[in-house]
């Protein structure tokens, strides 16, 4: 029985199209990156002290900072548009926009060098670990610029060995020097250096051999008018996401950094959902707005919406014994934190279905001015918020900017429809607030509960319940899904 569905499963895979299928792995892929880095995490957490553990995390929101002023996110939107500009240039394109990221590496660490006190001072860091910063960033661009040339050409077979052989090769290698080291923070920064170093850079070497073209003045000239503007918008993104742990460093210490850093980590574990429903639905989405066809995108909106905040909630129910699972009793105020982060990451995705209509109407100013504007605002309430209230406190200003910044795009998004669409109006309103409302209710009823396993149990018993007398439903929703998956495939293909 077992050996007629596998084999029936298999015929179906087969039968798909390669980008569907290709899509699946890719999928695979940031499940393997982002998975292995999560399922490692108890292993961190009991190998360094918070203090430690805060310290690495504030390195981390460092790096996601530096990363787009060092090599200005090359690897991102202006390449993506570049292979297909440059179509029959591919590789020469590729490899010239490796030698820019290469070159302003260099450039940043000779900035580096010339006045690295006064750099260590300021981001508190010492020299290996902003060396090995610049070299992080670096080596990842590389590997981002080959695992986009894979992606394009639907290679998923090079793409997920390697990924699961650098997945699991970072944290082991951090695991021996962490125990061989006095300077655990230090050793595993190193040791993600070092594997990224040697795996990433063979990627890089790999582009330059294959395009023989380390600078091509158009390519660069064009690569930085693309994306120098963008960098505000970059920069804006960063600093929402990562401000937090940096100043709950400063102002309150590195355990509570540490601490904070634990609860965040997880709850953006939701990312992967998001990530993956967004990866069908975006190009579902624009094609529909390209045929005229705005009105469709409702109907799977709306499921796609509630699918997501469910998902958040039960990680909000199952919080205390995440947490007890990944960390030691000294991360238990974590629990404090995840239900705000986590109602977060449903904003997160939200805003995403409203902000693209402005990245189809190319109306990018819209999209920094929210941007630039959630990012002040968030570092604005985090000063007040952690003074008055302390750490805990940066949870939920990070979801109230992510609230505003939801309502600030799809004002954004009526603008545009008014101007291109006829006022048209694509989503009910009524309807995401009712959603977004009874998720909010939802996780910080839950919240309340945390002192009270009884009642939080029974919440989990009703929440099963719900689930199986909906998993009709919940089986279409699904299938609903892969429908759309499989056309977009069928179309891509022809």
């Amino acid at each position: 029985m077992v050996k007629k569905l596998i084999s029936k499963y298999l015929i179906i895979y087969k039968e798909l199209p390669i980008q569907v299928r290709a899509s699946f792995w890719f999928l695979i892929c940031a499940f393997l990156q982002k998975g292995i880095s999560t399922i490692t995490t108890p292993i961190f957490t009991r190998l360094l002290t918070t203090e430690e553990f805060g310290q690495y995390n504030v390195f981390n929101s460092w790096h996601q900072i530096l990363s787009p002023i060092i090599c200005l996110n090359l690897y991102g939107g202006v390449y993506s548009q570049g292979i297909v500009k440059f179509e029959d240039d591919r590789h020469r394109f590729t490899s010239s926009l490796q030698g820019l990221a290469f070159t302003l590496a260099c450039l940043w660490y000779v900035i580096y060098i010339v006045s690295k006190s006064f750099w260590n001072n300021l981001f508190s860091l010492n020299t290996i670990q902003m060396i090995c910063m610049i070299i992080i960033i670096w080596a990842s661009s590389s590997f981002c610029f080959w695992s986009m040339d894979q992606r394009v050409d639907f290679k998923y077979r090079n793409l997920v060995p390697f990924t699961i052989i650098s997945s699991l090769l970072q944290p082991v290698v951090s695991i021996f020097l962490i125990i061989n080291s006095e300077d655990k923070v230090t050793a595993r920064i190193v040791g993600m250096t070092l594997v990224q170093f040697v795996l990433f850079g063979a990627m890089f070497l790999y582009h330059e051999f294959k395009g023989k073209a380390f600078c091509i003045k158009k390519y660069w000239v064009y690569a930085l008018k693309f994306n120098i503007p963008l960098l505000p918008h970059y920069l804006s993104m960063v600093v929402l996401s990562s401000s937090d742990r940096i100043m709950i460093s400063r102002m309150v210490g590195d355990a509570e950094a540490g601490i904070y850093s634990l609860a965040y980590s997880v709850s953006l574990v939701m990312t992967m959902f998001n990530q993956a429903l967004l990866q069908t639905l975006e190009p579902w989405i624009y094609r529909k707005l390209k045929e005229g066809k705005s009105k469709d995108i409702a109907s799977v909106a709306y499921p796609v919406f509630a699918f997501i905040a469910v998902i958040n909630i039960l990680l909000i129910l199952f919080a205390p014994e995440i947490i007890a699972f990944f960390a030691p009793e000294s991360y238990k105020e974590a629990i404090w934190c995840i239900p705000a982060v986590s109602l977060s990451c449903y904003f997160m995705f939200l805003y995403t279905f409203f902000a693209t209509f402005e990245f189809y109407y190319e109306k990018t100013n819209y999209i920094a001015l929210a941007s630039i504007g959630g990012a002040i605002l968030n570092i604005i309430l985090n000063y007040f918020c952690i003074l008055l209230f302390g750490y805990v406190a940066a949870a939920y200003t990070t979801l109230v900017c992510y609230i505003l910044f939801s309502l600030m795009h799809y004002r954004f998004m009526v603008k545009v429809c008014n101007e291109y669409l006829g006022g048209l109006k694509p989503y009910d309103s009524k309807i995401i607030i009712g959603i977004s409302l009874l998720s909010l209710v939802a996780g910080f009823t839950i919240r309340a509960t945390y002192t009270n396993n009884l009642i939080r149990y029974c919440l989990i018993l009703l929440g099963v319940i719900c689930i199986f007398t909906m998993r009709k439903k919940v089986s279409e929703f699904i299938e609903t899904i892969m429908s759309i998956r499989k056309k977009q495939g069928d179309l891509d293909k022809t």
